[in-house]
């Protein structure tokens, strides 16, 4: 089964908590889906891994992080993928400036919940680590139905 949007991006600042884990759990789901994941940072830690208490969040969760390398965001991965999802309202904004041509498919990870903000949890609690990853869980979940074409 094919998805509806091929390469999809999920951005925060530093990318190595939040977009990871996104993309990590996107991949679990859509795993056999043709689905090319993709994540990267406004402000990235280049080349470094996910932050040890996120990847150890998601290791309990049964997804395997450890391949992460961060990388910058740049103009052109926003105009080659085919949806965006952003973790707070500002980064959709920066991402209009950089690319103003890929406003249409730049959304919020919450678009389909609150459509919240995300919080960072770097340099937090685990307490605030497993919240985040509850948050993110949830909303990649309400994405599901809306990237697997109709089964019917």
């Amino acid at each position: 089964m094919n998805v509806v949007f091929k390469r999809i991006l999920i951005v925060c600042v530093g990318n190595i908590c939040r977009s990871p884990t996104a993309e990590f759990l996107f991949s679990h789901h859509l795993a056999g889906t043709g689905a090319s994941l993709e994540s990267a940072g406004l402000g990235a830690l280049v080349g470094k891994p996910m932050d040890a208490t996120a990847l150890q969040v998601l290791s309990e969760h049964g997804v395997d992080g450890s391949a992460h390398e961060a990388q910058q965001l740049n103009a052109a991965m926003l105009r080659d993928a085919d949806l965006v999802l952003a973790m707070e309202r500002e980064h959709v904004t920066q991402m209009m400036r950089m690319a103003p041509e890929a406003s249409g498919k730049v959304m919020l990870l919450d678009r389909w919940g609150q459509g919240a903000d995300i919080p960072d949890p770097y340099r937090q609690s685990r307490e605030a680590f497993d919240h985040v990853y509850g948050l993110i869980d949830q909303a990649v979940r309400s994405w599901l139905p809306h990237l697997r074409p109709n089964r019917n």
